[in-house]
């Protein structure tokens, strides 16, 4: 996959920006800067991005997609009051296809888990 600058913009973008950043966000966080650069551009190089594994992609559903740079396994919680995605290191999630596994007698190889709730932020704010 060869690299154009603005592909390696957008790549950056999401690397560089823990909030999961949505295509809207990406588009306006670099049309400043790159005048020239176009939503479709950051659409299509997102969706290349995603296809070659250099990206996570995180469909929520009511919720834009939204783009993930951390490729380790792991889980994400959705703030119910400010809409941001957080990730999440668990032990216990870590262990769970292991466990489903165990318990059912299948091979649970991959999962894909959002937790809902409301994170630390908005909980101090409502304090």
């Amino acid at each position: 996959m060869k690299f154009s600058k603005q592909r390696e913009l957008i790549l950056n973008t999401v690397l560089e920006n823990r909030v999961h950043p949505t295509a809207d966000f990406i588009y306006t966080y670099l049309k400043k800067d790159n005048p020239n650069l176009s939503l479709g551009t950051v659409y299509r190089n997102l969706a290349q991005l995603v296809e070659h594994g250099f990206i996570r992609k995180v469909s929520i559903p009511g919720y834009p997609d939204k783009f993930d740079g951390n490729l380790d396994s792991h889980y994400h919680l959705i703030c119910e009051k400010c809409g941001e995605i957080y990730d999440l290191d668990s032990k216990v999630l870590d262990n769970l296809n292991i466990t489903l596994s165990n318990e059912l007698g299948v091979d649970v190889t991959s999962s894909n888990i959002t937790l809902k709730g409301i994170c630390n932020n908005c909980k101090k704010i409502k304090a």
